[in-house]
Parts: C-alpha cells; structure tokens; sequence
C-alpha cells in the first residue's frame, strides 16, 4: 500500500541543480544555429534534452548525485561531443566565485525561458516552455535563488566548492579559479563557523515544548526554529561546522545519520526535507514488496531503528518495519509494529485512501483493521482476516470513510478469490447490506460477483483510477474460472449457456490495462520523489535484457547509452506492476483455453518488459510457466537447465515457486522413467509444502493430490489411485475449482482405463467433456476427447472406426498446442486404431501406420517416457514383420526390449540426477 507524501516542502538551490542549469544553457542557448554547438546532429541534441529530462524529474531525489557521477554519464552517452561539454561544465561551475555571479547567472537563465524573452525568435532558435517540465525545473531554480537570504547564497557558493572540488582539484582551471577567489571563500567559511547552537539551541527546546502542547507535529526536517529552518532547508553543511562536533546538536539536526551509502562519500552532512525523506521510505516500501524476503532483514532494520531514534515523530518508520517484518513471515514482529504504527499515527499517514472528510477523533481505525487483515492473509488465515475485514466495513461506513470502504471491499473480494471457500462469513453478510439482502439462496459465486460489481462502481465514482484497474483485473479472473449464471431464481428463464465468456476476460482485461494511459501526457507523469528517474538513471550502467534465459553475450566494451533511453521513466512502479499482473493474467486465460503459443508469448513479453518492476512472486511465477513449457514442448534437459539458472536468481525468496516447479519437472520424470519411489518422495514433499488450514493452498493441494493418484496409478494401486481421485473431486466440488474437477475426471477415466474398466470410465470422460466445454477449456477438451477414444478402442475392434473420428476431431488442437506427451499419445492412439481395423491394410497404405508411430518415439525419447515409447516399437515391429521387412522389425524390436528393461530396473538411472 503506497503511502501518502504530504506537501513538497522548500525547493532548494543546490550544487548539483545548477550543473543542470548549466547544461540547460547549452541544450537552449543563445546560438541560432538549427543544431546548437557542439552538436552536430539533431539526435545528439535531442539526446541532452532527454538526458535533462530525467535528472529534472529527479530534482526532488533523496540524494543528489555527485558531479563525478553526472560526469561519468555524459561520458557514456556522449560520444563526440562529451569533452566539450565536460570542460563546459566545469569552467562554468569553478566561475561562480562570489554572490554576484550566481546572480548574473541565474539573470542569465531567464533568458531561456520563452515568456521571459524580449527579442524577436529567429528560425530555428530555441527556447523552454515555462509549461514544459524544463521550464519549471527552471523557474523553481530562479524563484528559489530570489528567495535566499545572502547568507544562504553564500551556502551555496560553499557546496559549489566542496562539489567541485574531488572531481576538480587536479585541474589548472579550477585551481587558478580558486586562487582569484580565496578572499571570497573566506568570506562565505565565516558563515559556516558561525556558532549556531548558542544562538538556537533554547529557542529550540521551547518551540518543540510549545508544539508539543499544542498537539501539533513538529516538522521532521529539523528541530529547530522556522529561521533557523528557512537558512539551511535544503542545503549542504560543511562536515567541519562547529555544531555538529556538540552532544546538543546531535539533538538539533537528525541528519548527522546518512539513510543512503551514496552519502557516506560525501564531505558534508545532507540536510534532507520531510518531502525527500517521505519519498525515500514510500520508494524503500516499493522495494521490500518487489523484492519480498530477498530484501535485506538486518541492514534495513538497523536503519530504521536509527532513523526512529533520531525522529520518532517519522511514523512511517513504523509502517516501514512492519513491511519488512511481514515479508521476511516473522508474524509477531509485523503485528507489533503494525500496531505501532497506528497507535503512533492514529491511522492519518501511510495509505492513499484519503477521504474528503474530516479525521474524527476515532483516527483511522478502519485502515488499520484492513491492513490487519491483510496481514492475516498473507500469512495464511482466511478466517481472522476475513472476520477483520467484515469489521473493517462497519467501521468505515460508521466514519463515512468511502475510500476505504471501497479499498476493503477491494481486499474482501481478492480475498475470496485467491482462498477456497464453500460460504460466506455471517459476519461480512451482517456488515455489508448488499450482501445481506442477497439472502443465502444466491451461491458464494453470485455473492462474490455482487461483491466485485459492487466494489467496481464504488471505486468508479469515488476517481480510485488504480483500484478501478484493480477491480477489472480481478473480474478478469472471475470471468475465467467461473461458469455466469443468472442471479434472478424466479421469473421467465431466458435461454441461456451455462459457459464461461472469454469475450468478458479480454474487455476486463483491456478495461484493467487503460490505467496505463493516464500517465501517456507530460504532464502526468511528474513523480513526486523522482524515484521513477532515479532507477532510470541508476540503470544507466546496466545491460539491456532482464531474462534469466538471456546469456551474457554483452561485450564490455559495449556503449550503454541505448540502455539509458530504453528505461521507462514516466509510468510509476505500481502501474508498471499492475500491468505485468495483467499480462500474467492474459498468459493464465491462454494457458487455460489451451493456446500455448499465445501463453508462451504473454509470458515472454512478461519477462522481458515487466520483470524489473514486479515484485519477485510475479517474476518467479512467469519464469516458472516458462520453464514448464520447455519441459513440456522441449524436454526435461532444456527444463532442467533453465531451473538451475532460475534457482539462482530466485535463491531466498521464501516459498519460491521455483521449488514447486521443480518438484513438478521431478515428478513427471520420475514417473516416466519408472521410478515410483522417487515420484512417490516429491509428492508427498509437494503435499507437505501446502498450508494445513482449510481454503489456503487449494492449487498446491490439488496438485499435490492429482501427483499422489498418478503415482498409485502407475503402480497399479487402481483402487487406492480412485479413491484419492474420489476424494479429490468432492474437495474440488465443494470449494468451486471446477478448472480441476474437469483434471480429476479425465484421471478417474484413465485410472478405469488401464484397470481394464472402460465401460466405467466413459461416464467420467463424457463428464469432464461436459466441463472443458463449459469452461471453454480447448486443450483439455482435445485430451478428454483423445481418452474418449481409447476407451472406446478397448471395448473391441469394432468401435475402431468410431475412435479414429474422435482422434481425427481433436487432432487439430492436439498437433498445434498440445506437448510432446499429448502429441505421442495422439500418434499410438491412431495407429492402433488402423492396426485394429479389419477394413485397413497394412500392406497396402503401411506409412500411415509408421509415420505415426516414428513421430510417437522421437517425441518419448525426449521425455524419456520407457512405457509409451515400449509401446510405440512393439507396434512399430509388429507392422514391420507384417511387411516382411525383418531387419527394421529387429530394430524396433531392440529398443522395445531396452525401454522395458529400464523400466523394469528403474534402480540403475537412480544416480543419473536430472539436476
């Protein structure tokens, strides 16, 4: 949850602000050529704009770069013209010497500005918009220079100084500068050793007691006096200043204490705004929810545990620990601080549910209840939150609170769509009257879709763009799991499909992606803490490409300036994030409709635009759907190779997704291979990663399940494969996962199958027919109609024909989507039904026959499947022998026998580990 950044405080005058000035001065100079010096083409020039327009939108950063760093990024992106500007730059800093020429340089700087200009505009001059985000940059620059006092001009000409002089100190230029300007300098070092604490320290004390009284907050920035605060808001002090050496002004300035490691370098200490510090933190609780436990425990600990101590009156530090608490699943440690946080703030920071009306003296107690019951979600208790929440409503609309009504309705319906549930609570019925009108004859699919419309048009007219988006995301995944139904139980029944409307995905899930557009205009996409420009910047030394597939075929010689101007820089994070949501949606809804390529390609647009800025859950998520298609498309040798790489990258994040994925790609191995003991192993290790508590983990538990029944299958364990598949269905049945109710019928009609029970399975596949075509599930529907067929070929020959058009229907689907194990079984299936024909002659057409049966094997050599690729030679020998070609019928006839004796000694490939 983003944090609400109070108003901007002071914008300073600082070193590095005016090297952008005067970089600004080169980029719409005087000169009225159509393309200024030194530039030579219209792209380099443009190039510098682009460049400023970064560090603009950054001017307002935390920490401000150093000019050796400034001056290392020219060097990379410039080329030709980088020397030029460079000595540019520096003359131009080491000039400014005395009060009076930061005056006529800033006077200088007006000049740009088109409002300000008095002459007439020649062709092809250029000059800012003062509307353009340039030209405010500028204008903030001018009114805060005519805002300062001479004491605090003579505080800038002192950091100009100490900026230039790491980077500077080595050249002629600036040394013989320095000596022009020695008398000056020491004039503005005699207001650094002006001893302040003397003069402020007890207005101190008393200002801080009167406020305090007062009930009002004391400004975070600096506990000192507002004339105190108006002369050094926003500026660099001298590390040699006489305060700081005092215990008392360790009391007066809480900035002796540097929150970034970049300000460790620095010579002087970095008074920072309650602003900065602010966007700081709302940008550190970005990271902890990207990166989740990866994210460094101890170190941002201590850090906060300082900050705190030197501002106790910063509760966002509070909201801070409790993030890093609940991501790193230390419960108590989250609990505590949450409660903290409110108890210090009263609930009136740290959530952007802002409502127009007034704080009441009951504070914010519904934002901390609905952040307590997220917490309780996170951690895997349906029911607290659940119960939390449905408070968390009566709360709200008790304080008229509709933003954060809405922002809870938001959470209630996440919530019930994430968890299996068979009922409602009583309590969100007691709380929320469009429920409780409901009555409790309408279904929990119908109360949840109330609850989602419901949430939708409370966030549409309260202007919550991104809750909107939420909302449309989050019907999105309704739409796809769930069959519509009528809400109306009386009345003329109109004539309806009991099917889930892919056409109702795709608009939600457009609707959902429109958020992006309200940050496509200029002046839209000015971020309050400049944290987007910043991370641009910062991936200035980065190569392009964020796949864990991509292997580093980058030169170090290479330029990265590409990299710099390939960085998105307008959208926020939490946009970027909701968007990668959206995509892994849309692979999801092509995954489950059966389009693999369609799937494959949302989810390498996924990886290779969004990766970076969602957090590690997400990213973990998509490159685990990837690895899963290279096993199922490409073989394990490829999938086991791209997890070694992805294990890397996803090594501490707890829980990670790359561990169920590899415990899957164990699974399907072993089975294949024939090692029953191995798969029975990672079942029950996959079973055991699963939450105990009823409706959490519902995927991880049927797939644990599904994994347990295929394994006492492959044992021939019939009866005890059918009743954990039996079990399964009624779980699946009564928590509403009708997706899997169609996977654990087509399993009960395999299980019938291969104990030689096919009457009995035909009913189970016709029924999970019935479900892939409510659920507009292809692929499955095509692997449904595929056992169809072999349960109609094991009744007799005579049905052989009748098994054929039902292969030959699905055939389509299954050679365009389906895997290398799909496709096999498609291919043995066909033949054998031209095998069992009486009206089919081998002799006559016998490639039909063996061209399904070589693609059969090629395929389940890949997968090293022993069982199918025994069955695929022994009939490919029974049709060479009916040739009469013998020597092929030898062939084919050594590799049934060498896949029957792996499978019969699974022992020997025990120590041949895939990983």
């Amino acid at each position: 949850m983003a944090g609400i950044i109070q108003a901007p405080e002071v914008f300073g005058i600082t070193p590095h602000k005016v090297s952008v000035c005067v970089l600004l001065q080169v980029y719409a100079g005087p000169n009225r050529a159509c393309v200024p010096y030194p530039f030579s083409t219209v792209s380099q020039h443009n190039r510098l704009g682009l460049f400023l327009l970064a560090h603009t939108k950054s001017c307002d950063d935390i920490v401000d770069p150093k000019l050796e760093d400034l001056i290392n990024q020219l060097r990379t992106i410039f080329s030709s013209s980088a020397d030029w500007l460079l000595d540019h730059l520096t003359s131009r800093l080491s000039s400014l010497s005395s009060p009076d020429d930061l005056f006529n340089f800033f006077a200088d700087m007006r000049g740009i500005l088109a409002g300000f200009y008095d002459g007439v505009v020649e062709d092809g001059q250029i000059i800012l918009d003062p509307n353009s985000i340039l030209g405010i940059f500028l204008r903030r620059c001018i009114l805060a220079f005519n805002l300062l006092p001479f004491e605090g001009i003579c505080h800038v000409l002192t950091n100009i100084d100490f900026y230039c002089k790491e980077v500077l100190s080595g050249c002629a230029s600036y040394e013989a500068a320095l000596d022009d300007s020695g008398h000056d300098l020491e004039a503005t070092s005699d207001y650094e050793n002006m001893d302040l604490e003397k003069l402020v320290y007890e207005k101190v004390t008393e200002e801080i007691e009167a406020k305090r009284r007062a009930g009002e907050k004391i400004p975070f920035h600096l506990h000192t006096p507002t004339t105190l605060i108006g002369l050094v808001e926003d500026f660099n002090i001298s590390a040699k200043a006489k305060f700081k050496e005092s215990s008392k002004a360790k009391e007066a300035s809480p900035y002796a204490f540097c929150v970034d490691d970049s300000l460790k370098d620095m010579d002087g200490v970095f008074l920072r705004s309650n602003w900065q510090i602010q966007g700081f933190l709302a940008e550190q609780a970005d990271a902890i929810e990207k990166r989740g436990s990866s994210f460094s425990l101890n170190a941002f600990e201590l850090m906060l545990r300082q900050l705190e101590k030197l501002a106790p009156e910063l509760h966002r530090v509070h909201f801070l620990r409790y993030l890093n608490s609940l991501y790193h699943d230390d419960y108590t440690a989250a609990l505590e601080n949450l409660h903290k946080y409110f108890d210090s703030s009263a609930g009136t920071e740290g959530l952007d549910v802002a409502s127009p009306c007034v704080i009441n003296n009951h504070g914010r107690f519904e934002v901390a209840l609905l952040c307590q019951g997220m917490l309780h979600f996170h951690f895997g208790h349906p029911k607290q939150a659940l119960e939390v929440l449905a408070e968390a409503v009566q709360v709200s609309q008790q304080h008229h609170n509709d933003s954060c009504l809405a922002y809870t309705l938001a959470a209630i319906c996440n919530l019930l769509s994430e968890i299996g549930i068979s009922s409602t609570s009583p309590l969100l019925r007691s709380s929320y009257s469009p429920i409780a009108r409901m009555g409790t004859s309408f279904s929990v699919q119908q109360q949840l879709f109330v609850l989602l419309r419901g949430s939708l048009k409370r966030a549409e007219s309260l202007k919550l763009k991104r809750l909107v988006a939420s909302n449309h995301l989050t019907l999105a995944k309704f739409h796809l799991m769930h069959v519509q139904r009528p809400l109306l139980s009386f009345g003329p029944k109109a004539l309806m499909k009991l099917k889930t409307c892919p056409i109702n995905v795709c608009k939600e899930l457009r609707l959902s992606s429109s958020l992006i557009t309200e940050f496509g205009s200029e002046n839209s996409v000015m971020t309050t803490d400049g944290a987007q420009s910043t991370a641009w910047l910062k991936n200035l030394q980065k190569p392009i490409g964020s796949s864990v597939f991509l292997e580093e075929t980058i030169s170090g010689n290479r330029p990265y300036a590409s990299s710099f101007f390939a960085q998105p820089s307008s959208i926020p994070g939490s946009v970027l994030q909701h968007i990668g949501s959206l995509q892994l949606v849309r692979a999801t809804a092509w995954e489950i409709y059966g389009s693999a390529p369609l799937a494959r390609i949302n989810t390498l647009a996924f990886a290779n635009c969004f990766a970076d800025h969602s957090s590690s859950a997400d990213a973990a998520l998509a490159y685990g759907k990837l690895i899963v298609y290279l096993a199922t498309y490409k073989g394990y040798k490829a999938a086991f190779a791209a997890l070694k790489i992805a294990e890397d990258r996803f090594l501490s994040v707890s829980k990670s997704q790359m561990l169920t994925v590899k415990l899957q790609l164990l699974h399907e191995h072993a089975l294949h291979r024939g090692q029953l003991k191995v798969a029975q192993q990672v079942s029950n290790e996959l079973g055991v990663m699963a939450s105990p508590v009823t409706g959490v983990d519902m995927d991880l538990k049927t797939e644990a399940s599904l994994r347990h029944a295929r394994t006492l299958l492959a044992a021939k364990q019939f009866s005890k494969a059918a009743a954990v598949a039996h079990s399964l269905f009624c779980m699946c049945y009564k928590f509403n996962l009708h997706v899997h109710n169609a996977s654990v019928l087509l399993l009960l009609a395999e299980i019938h199958k291969k104990s030689g029970n096919a009457v009995l399975g035909l009913p189970y596949a016709l029924a999970s027919l019935s479900f892939c075509q409510s659920l507009n599930l292809d692929l499955l529907k095509a692997s449904a109609t595929l056992t169809l067929a072999e349960l109609w070929l094991c009744l007799g020959t005579n049905h052989a024909k009748r098994a054929l058009a039902l292969i030959h229907s699905a055939l389509p689907m299954i050679l365009g989507h389906g895997g290398l194990e799909l496709r096999a079984r498609a291919c043995i299936a066909e033949a054998k039904c031209y095998l069992s024909d009486p009206s089919f002659s081998v002799s006559k057409d016998p490639e039909m026959v063996l061209d399904s049966l070589r693609q059969a094997t090629e395929e389940l050599q890949l997968l090293e499947y022993h069982e199918l690729a025994a069955e695929a030679f022994y009939l490919m020998a029974i049709t060479y022998d009916k040739l009469g070609r013998f020597e092929e019928r030898e062939e084919a006839a050594a590799s049934f026998r060498s896949h029957i004796k792996a499978l019969g000694n699974p022992q020997d490939e025990v120590n041949h580990e895939p990983m």
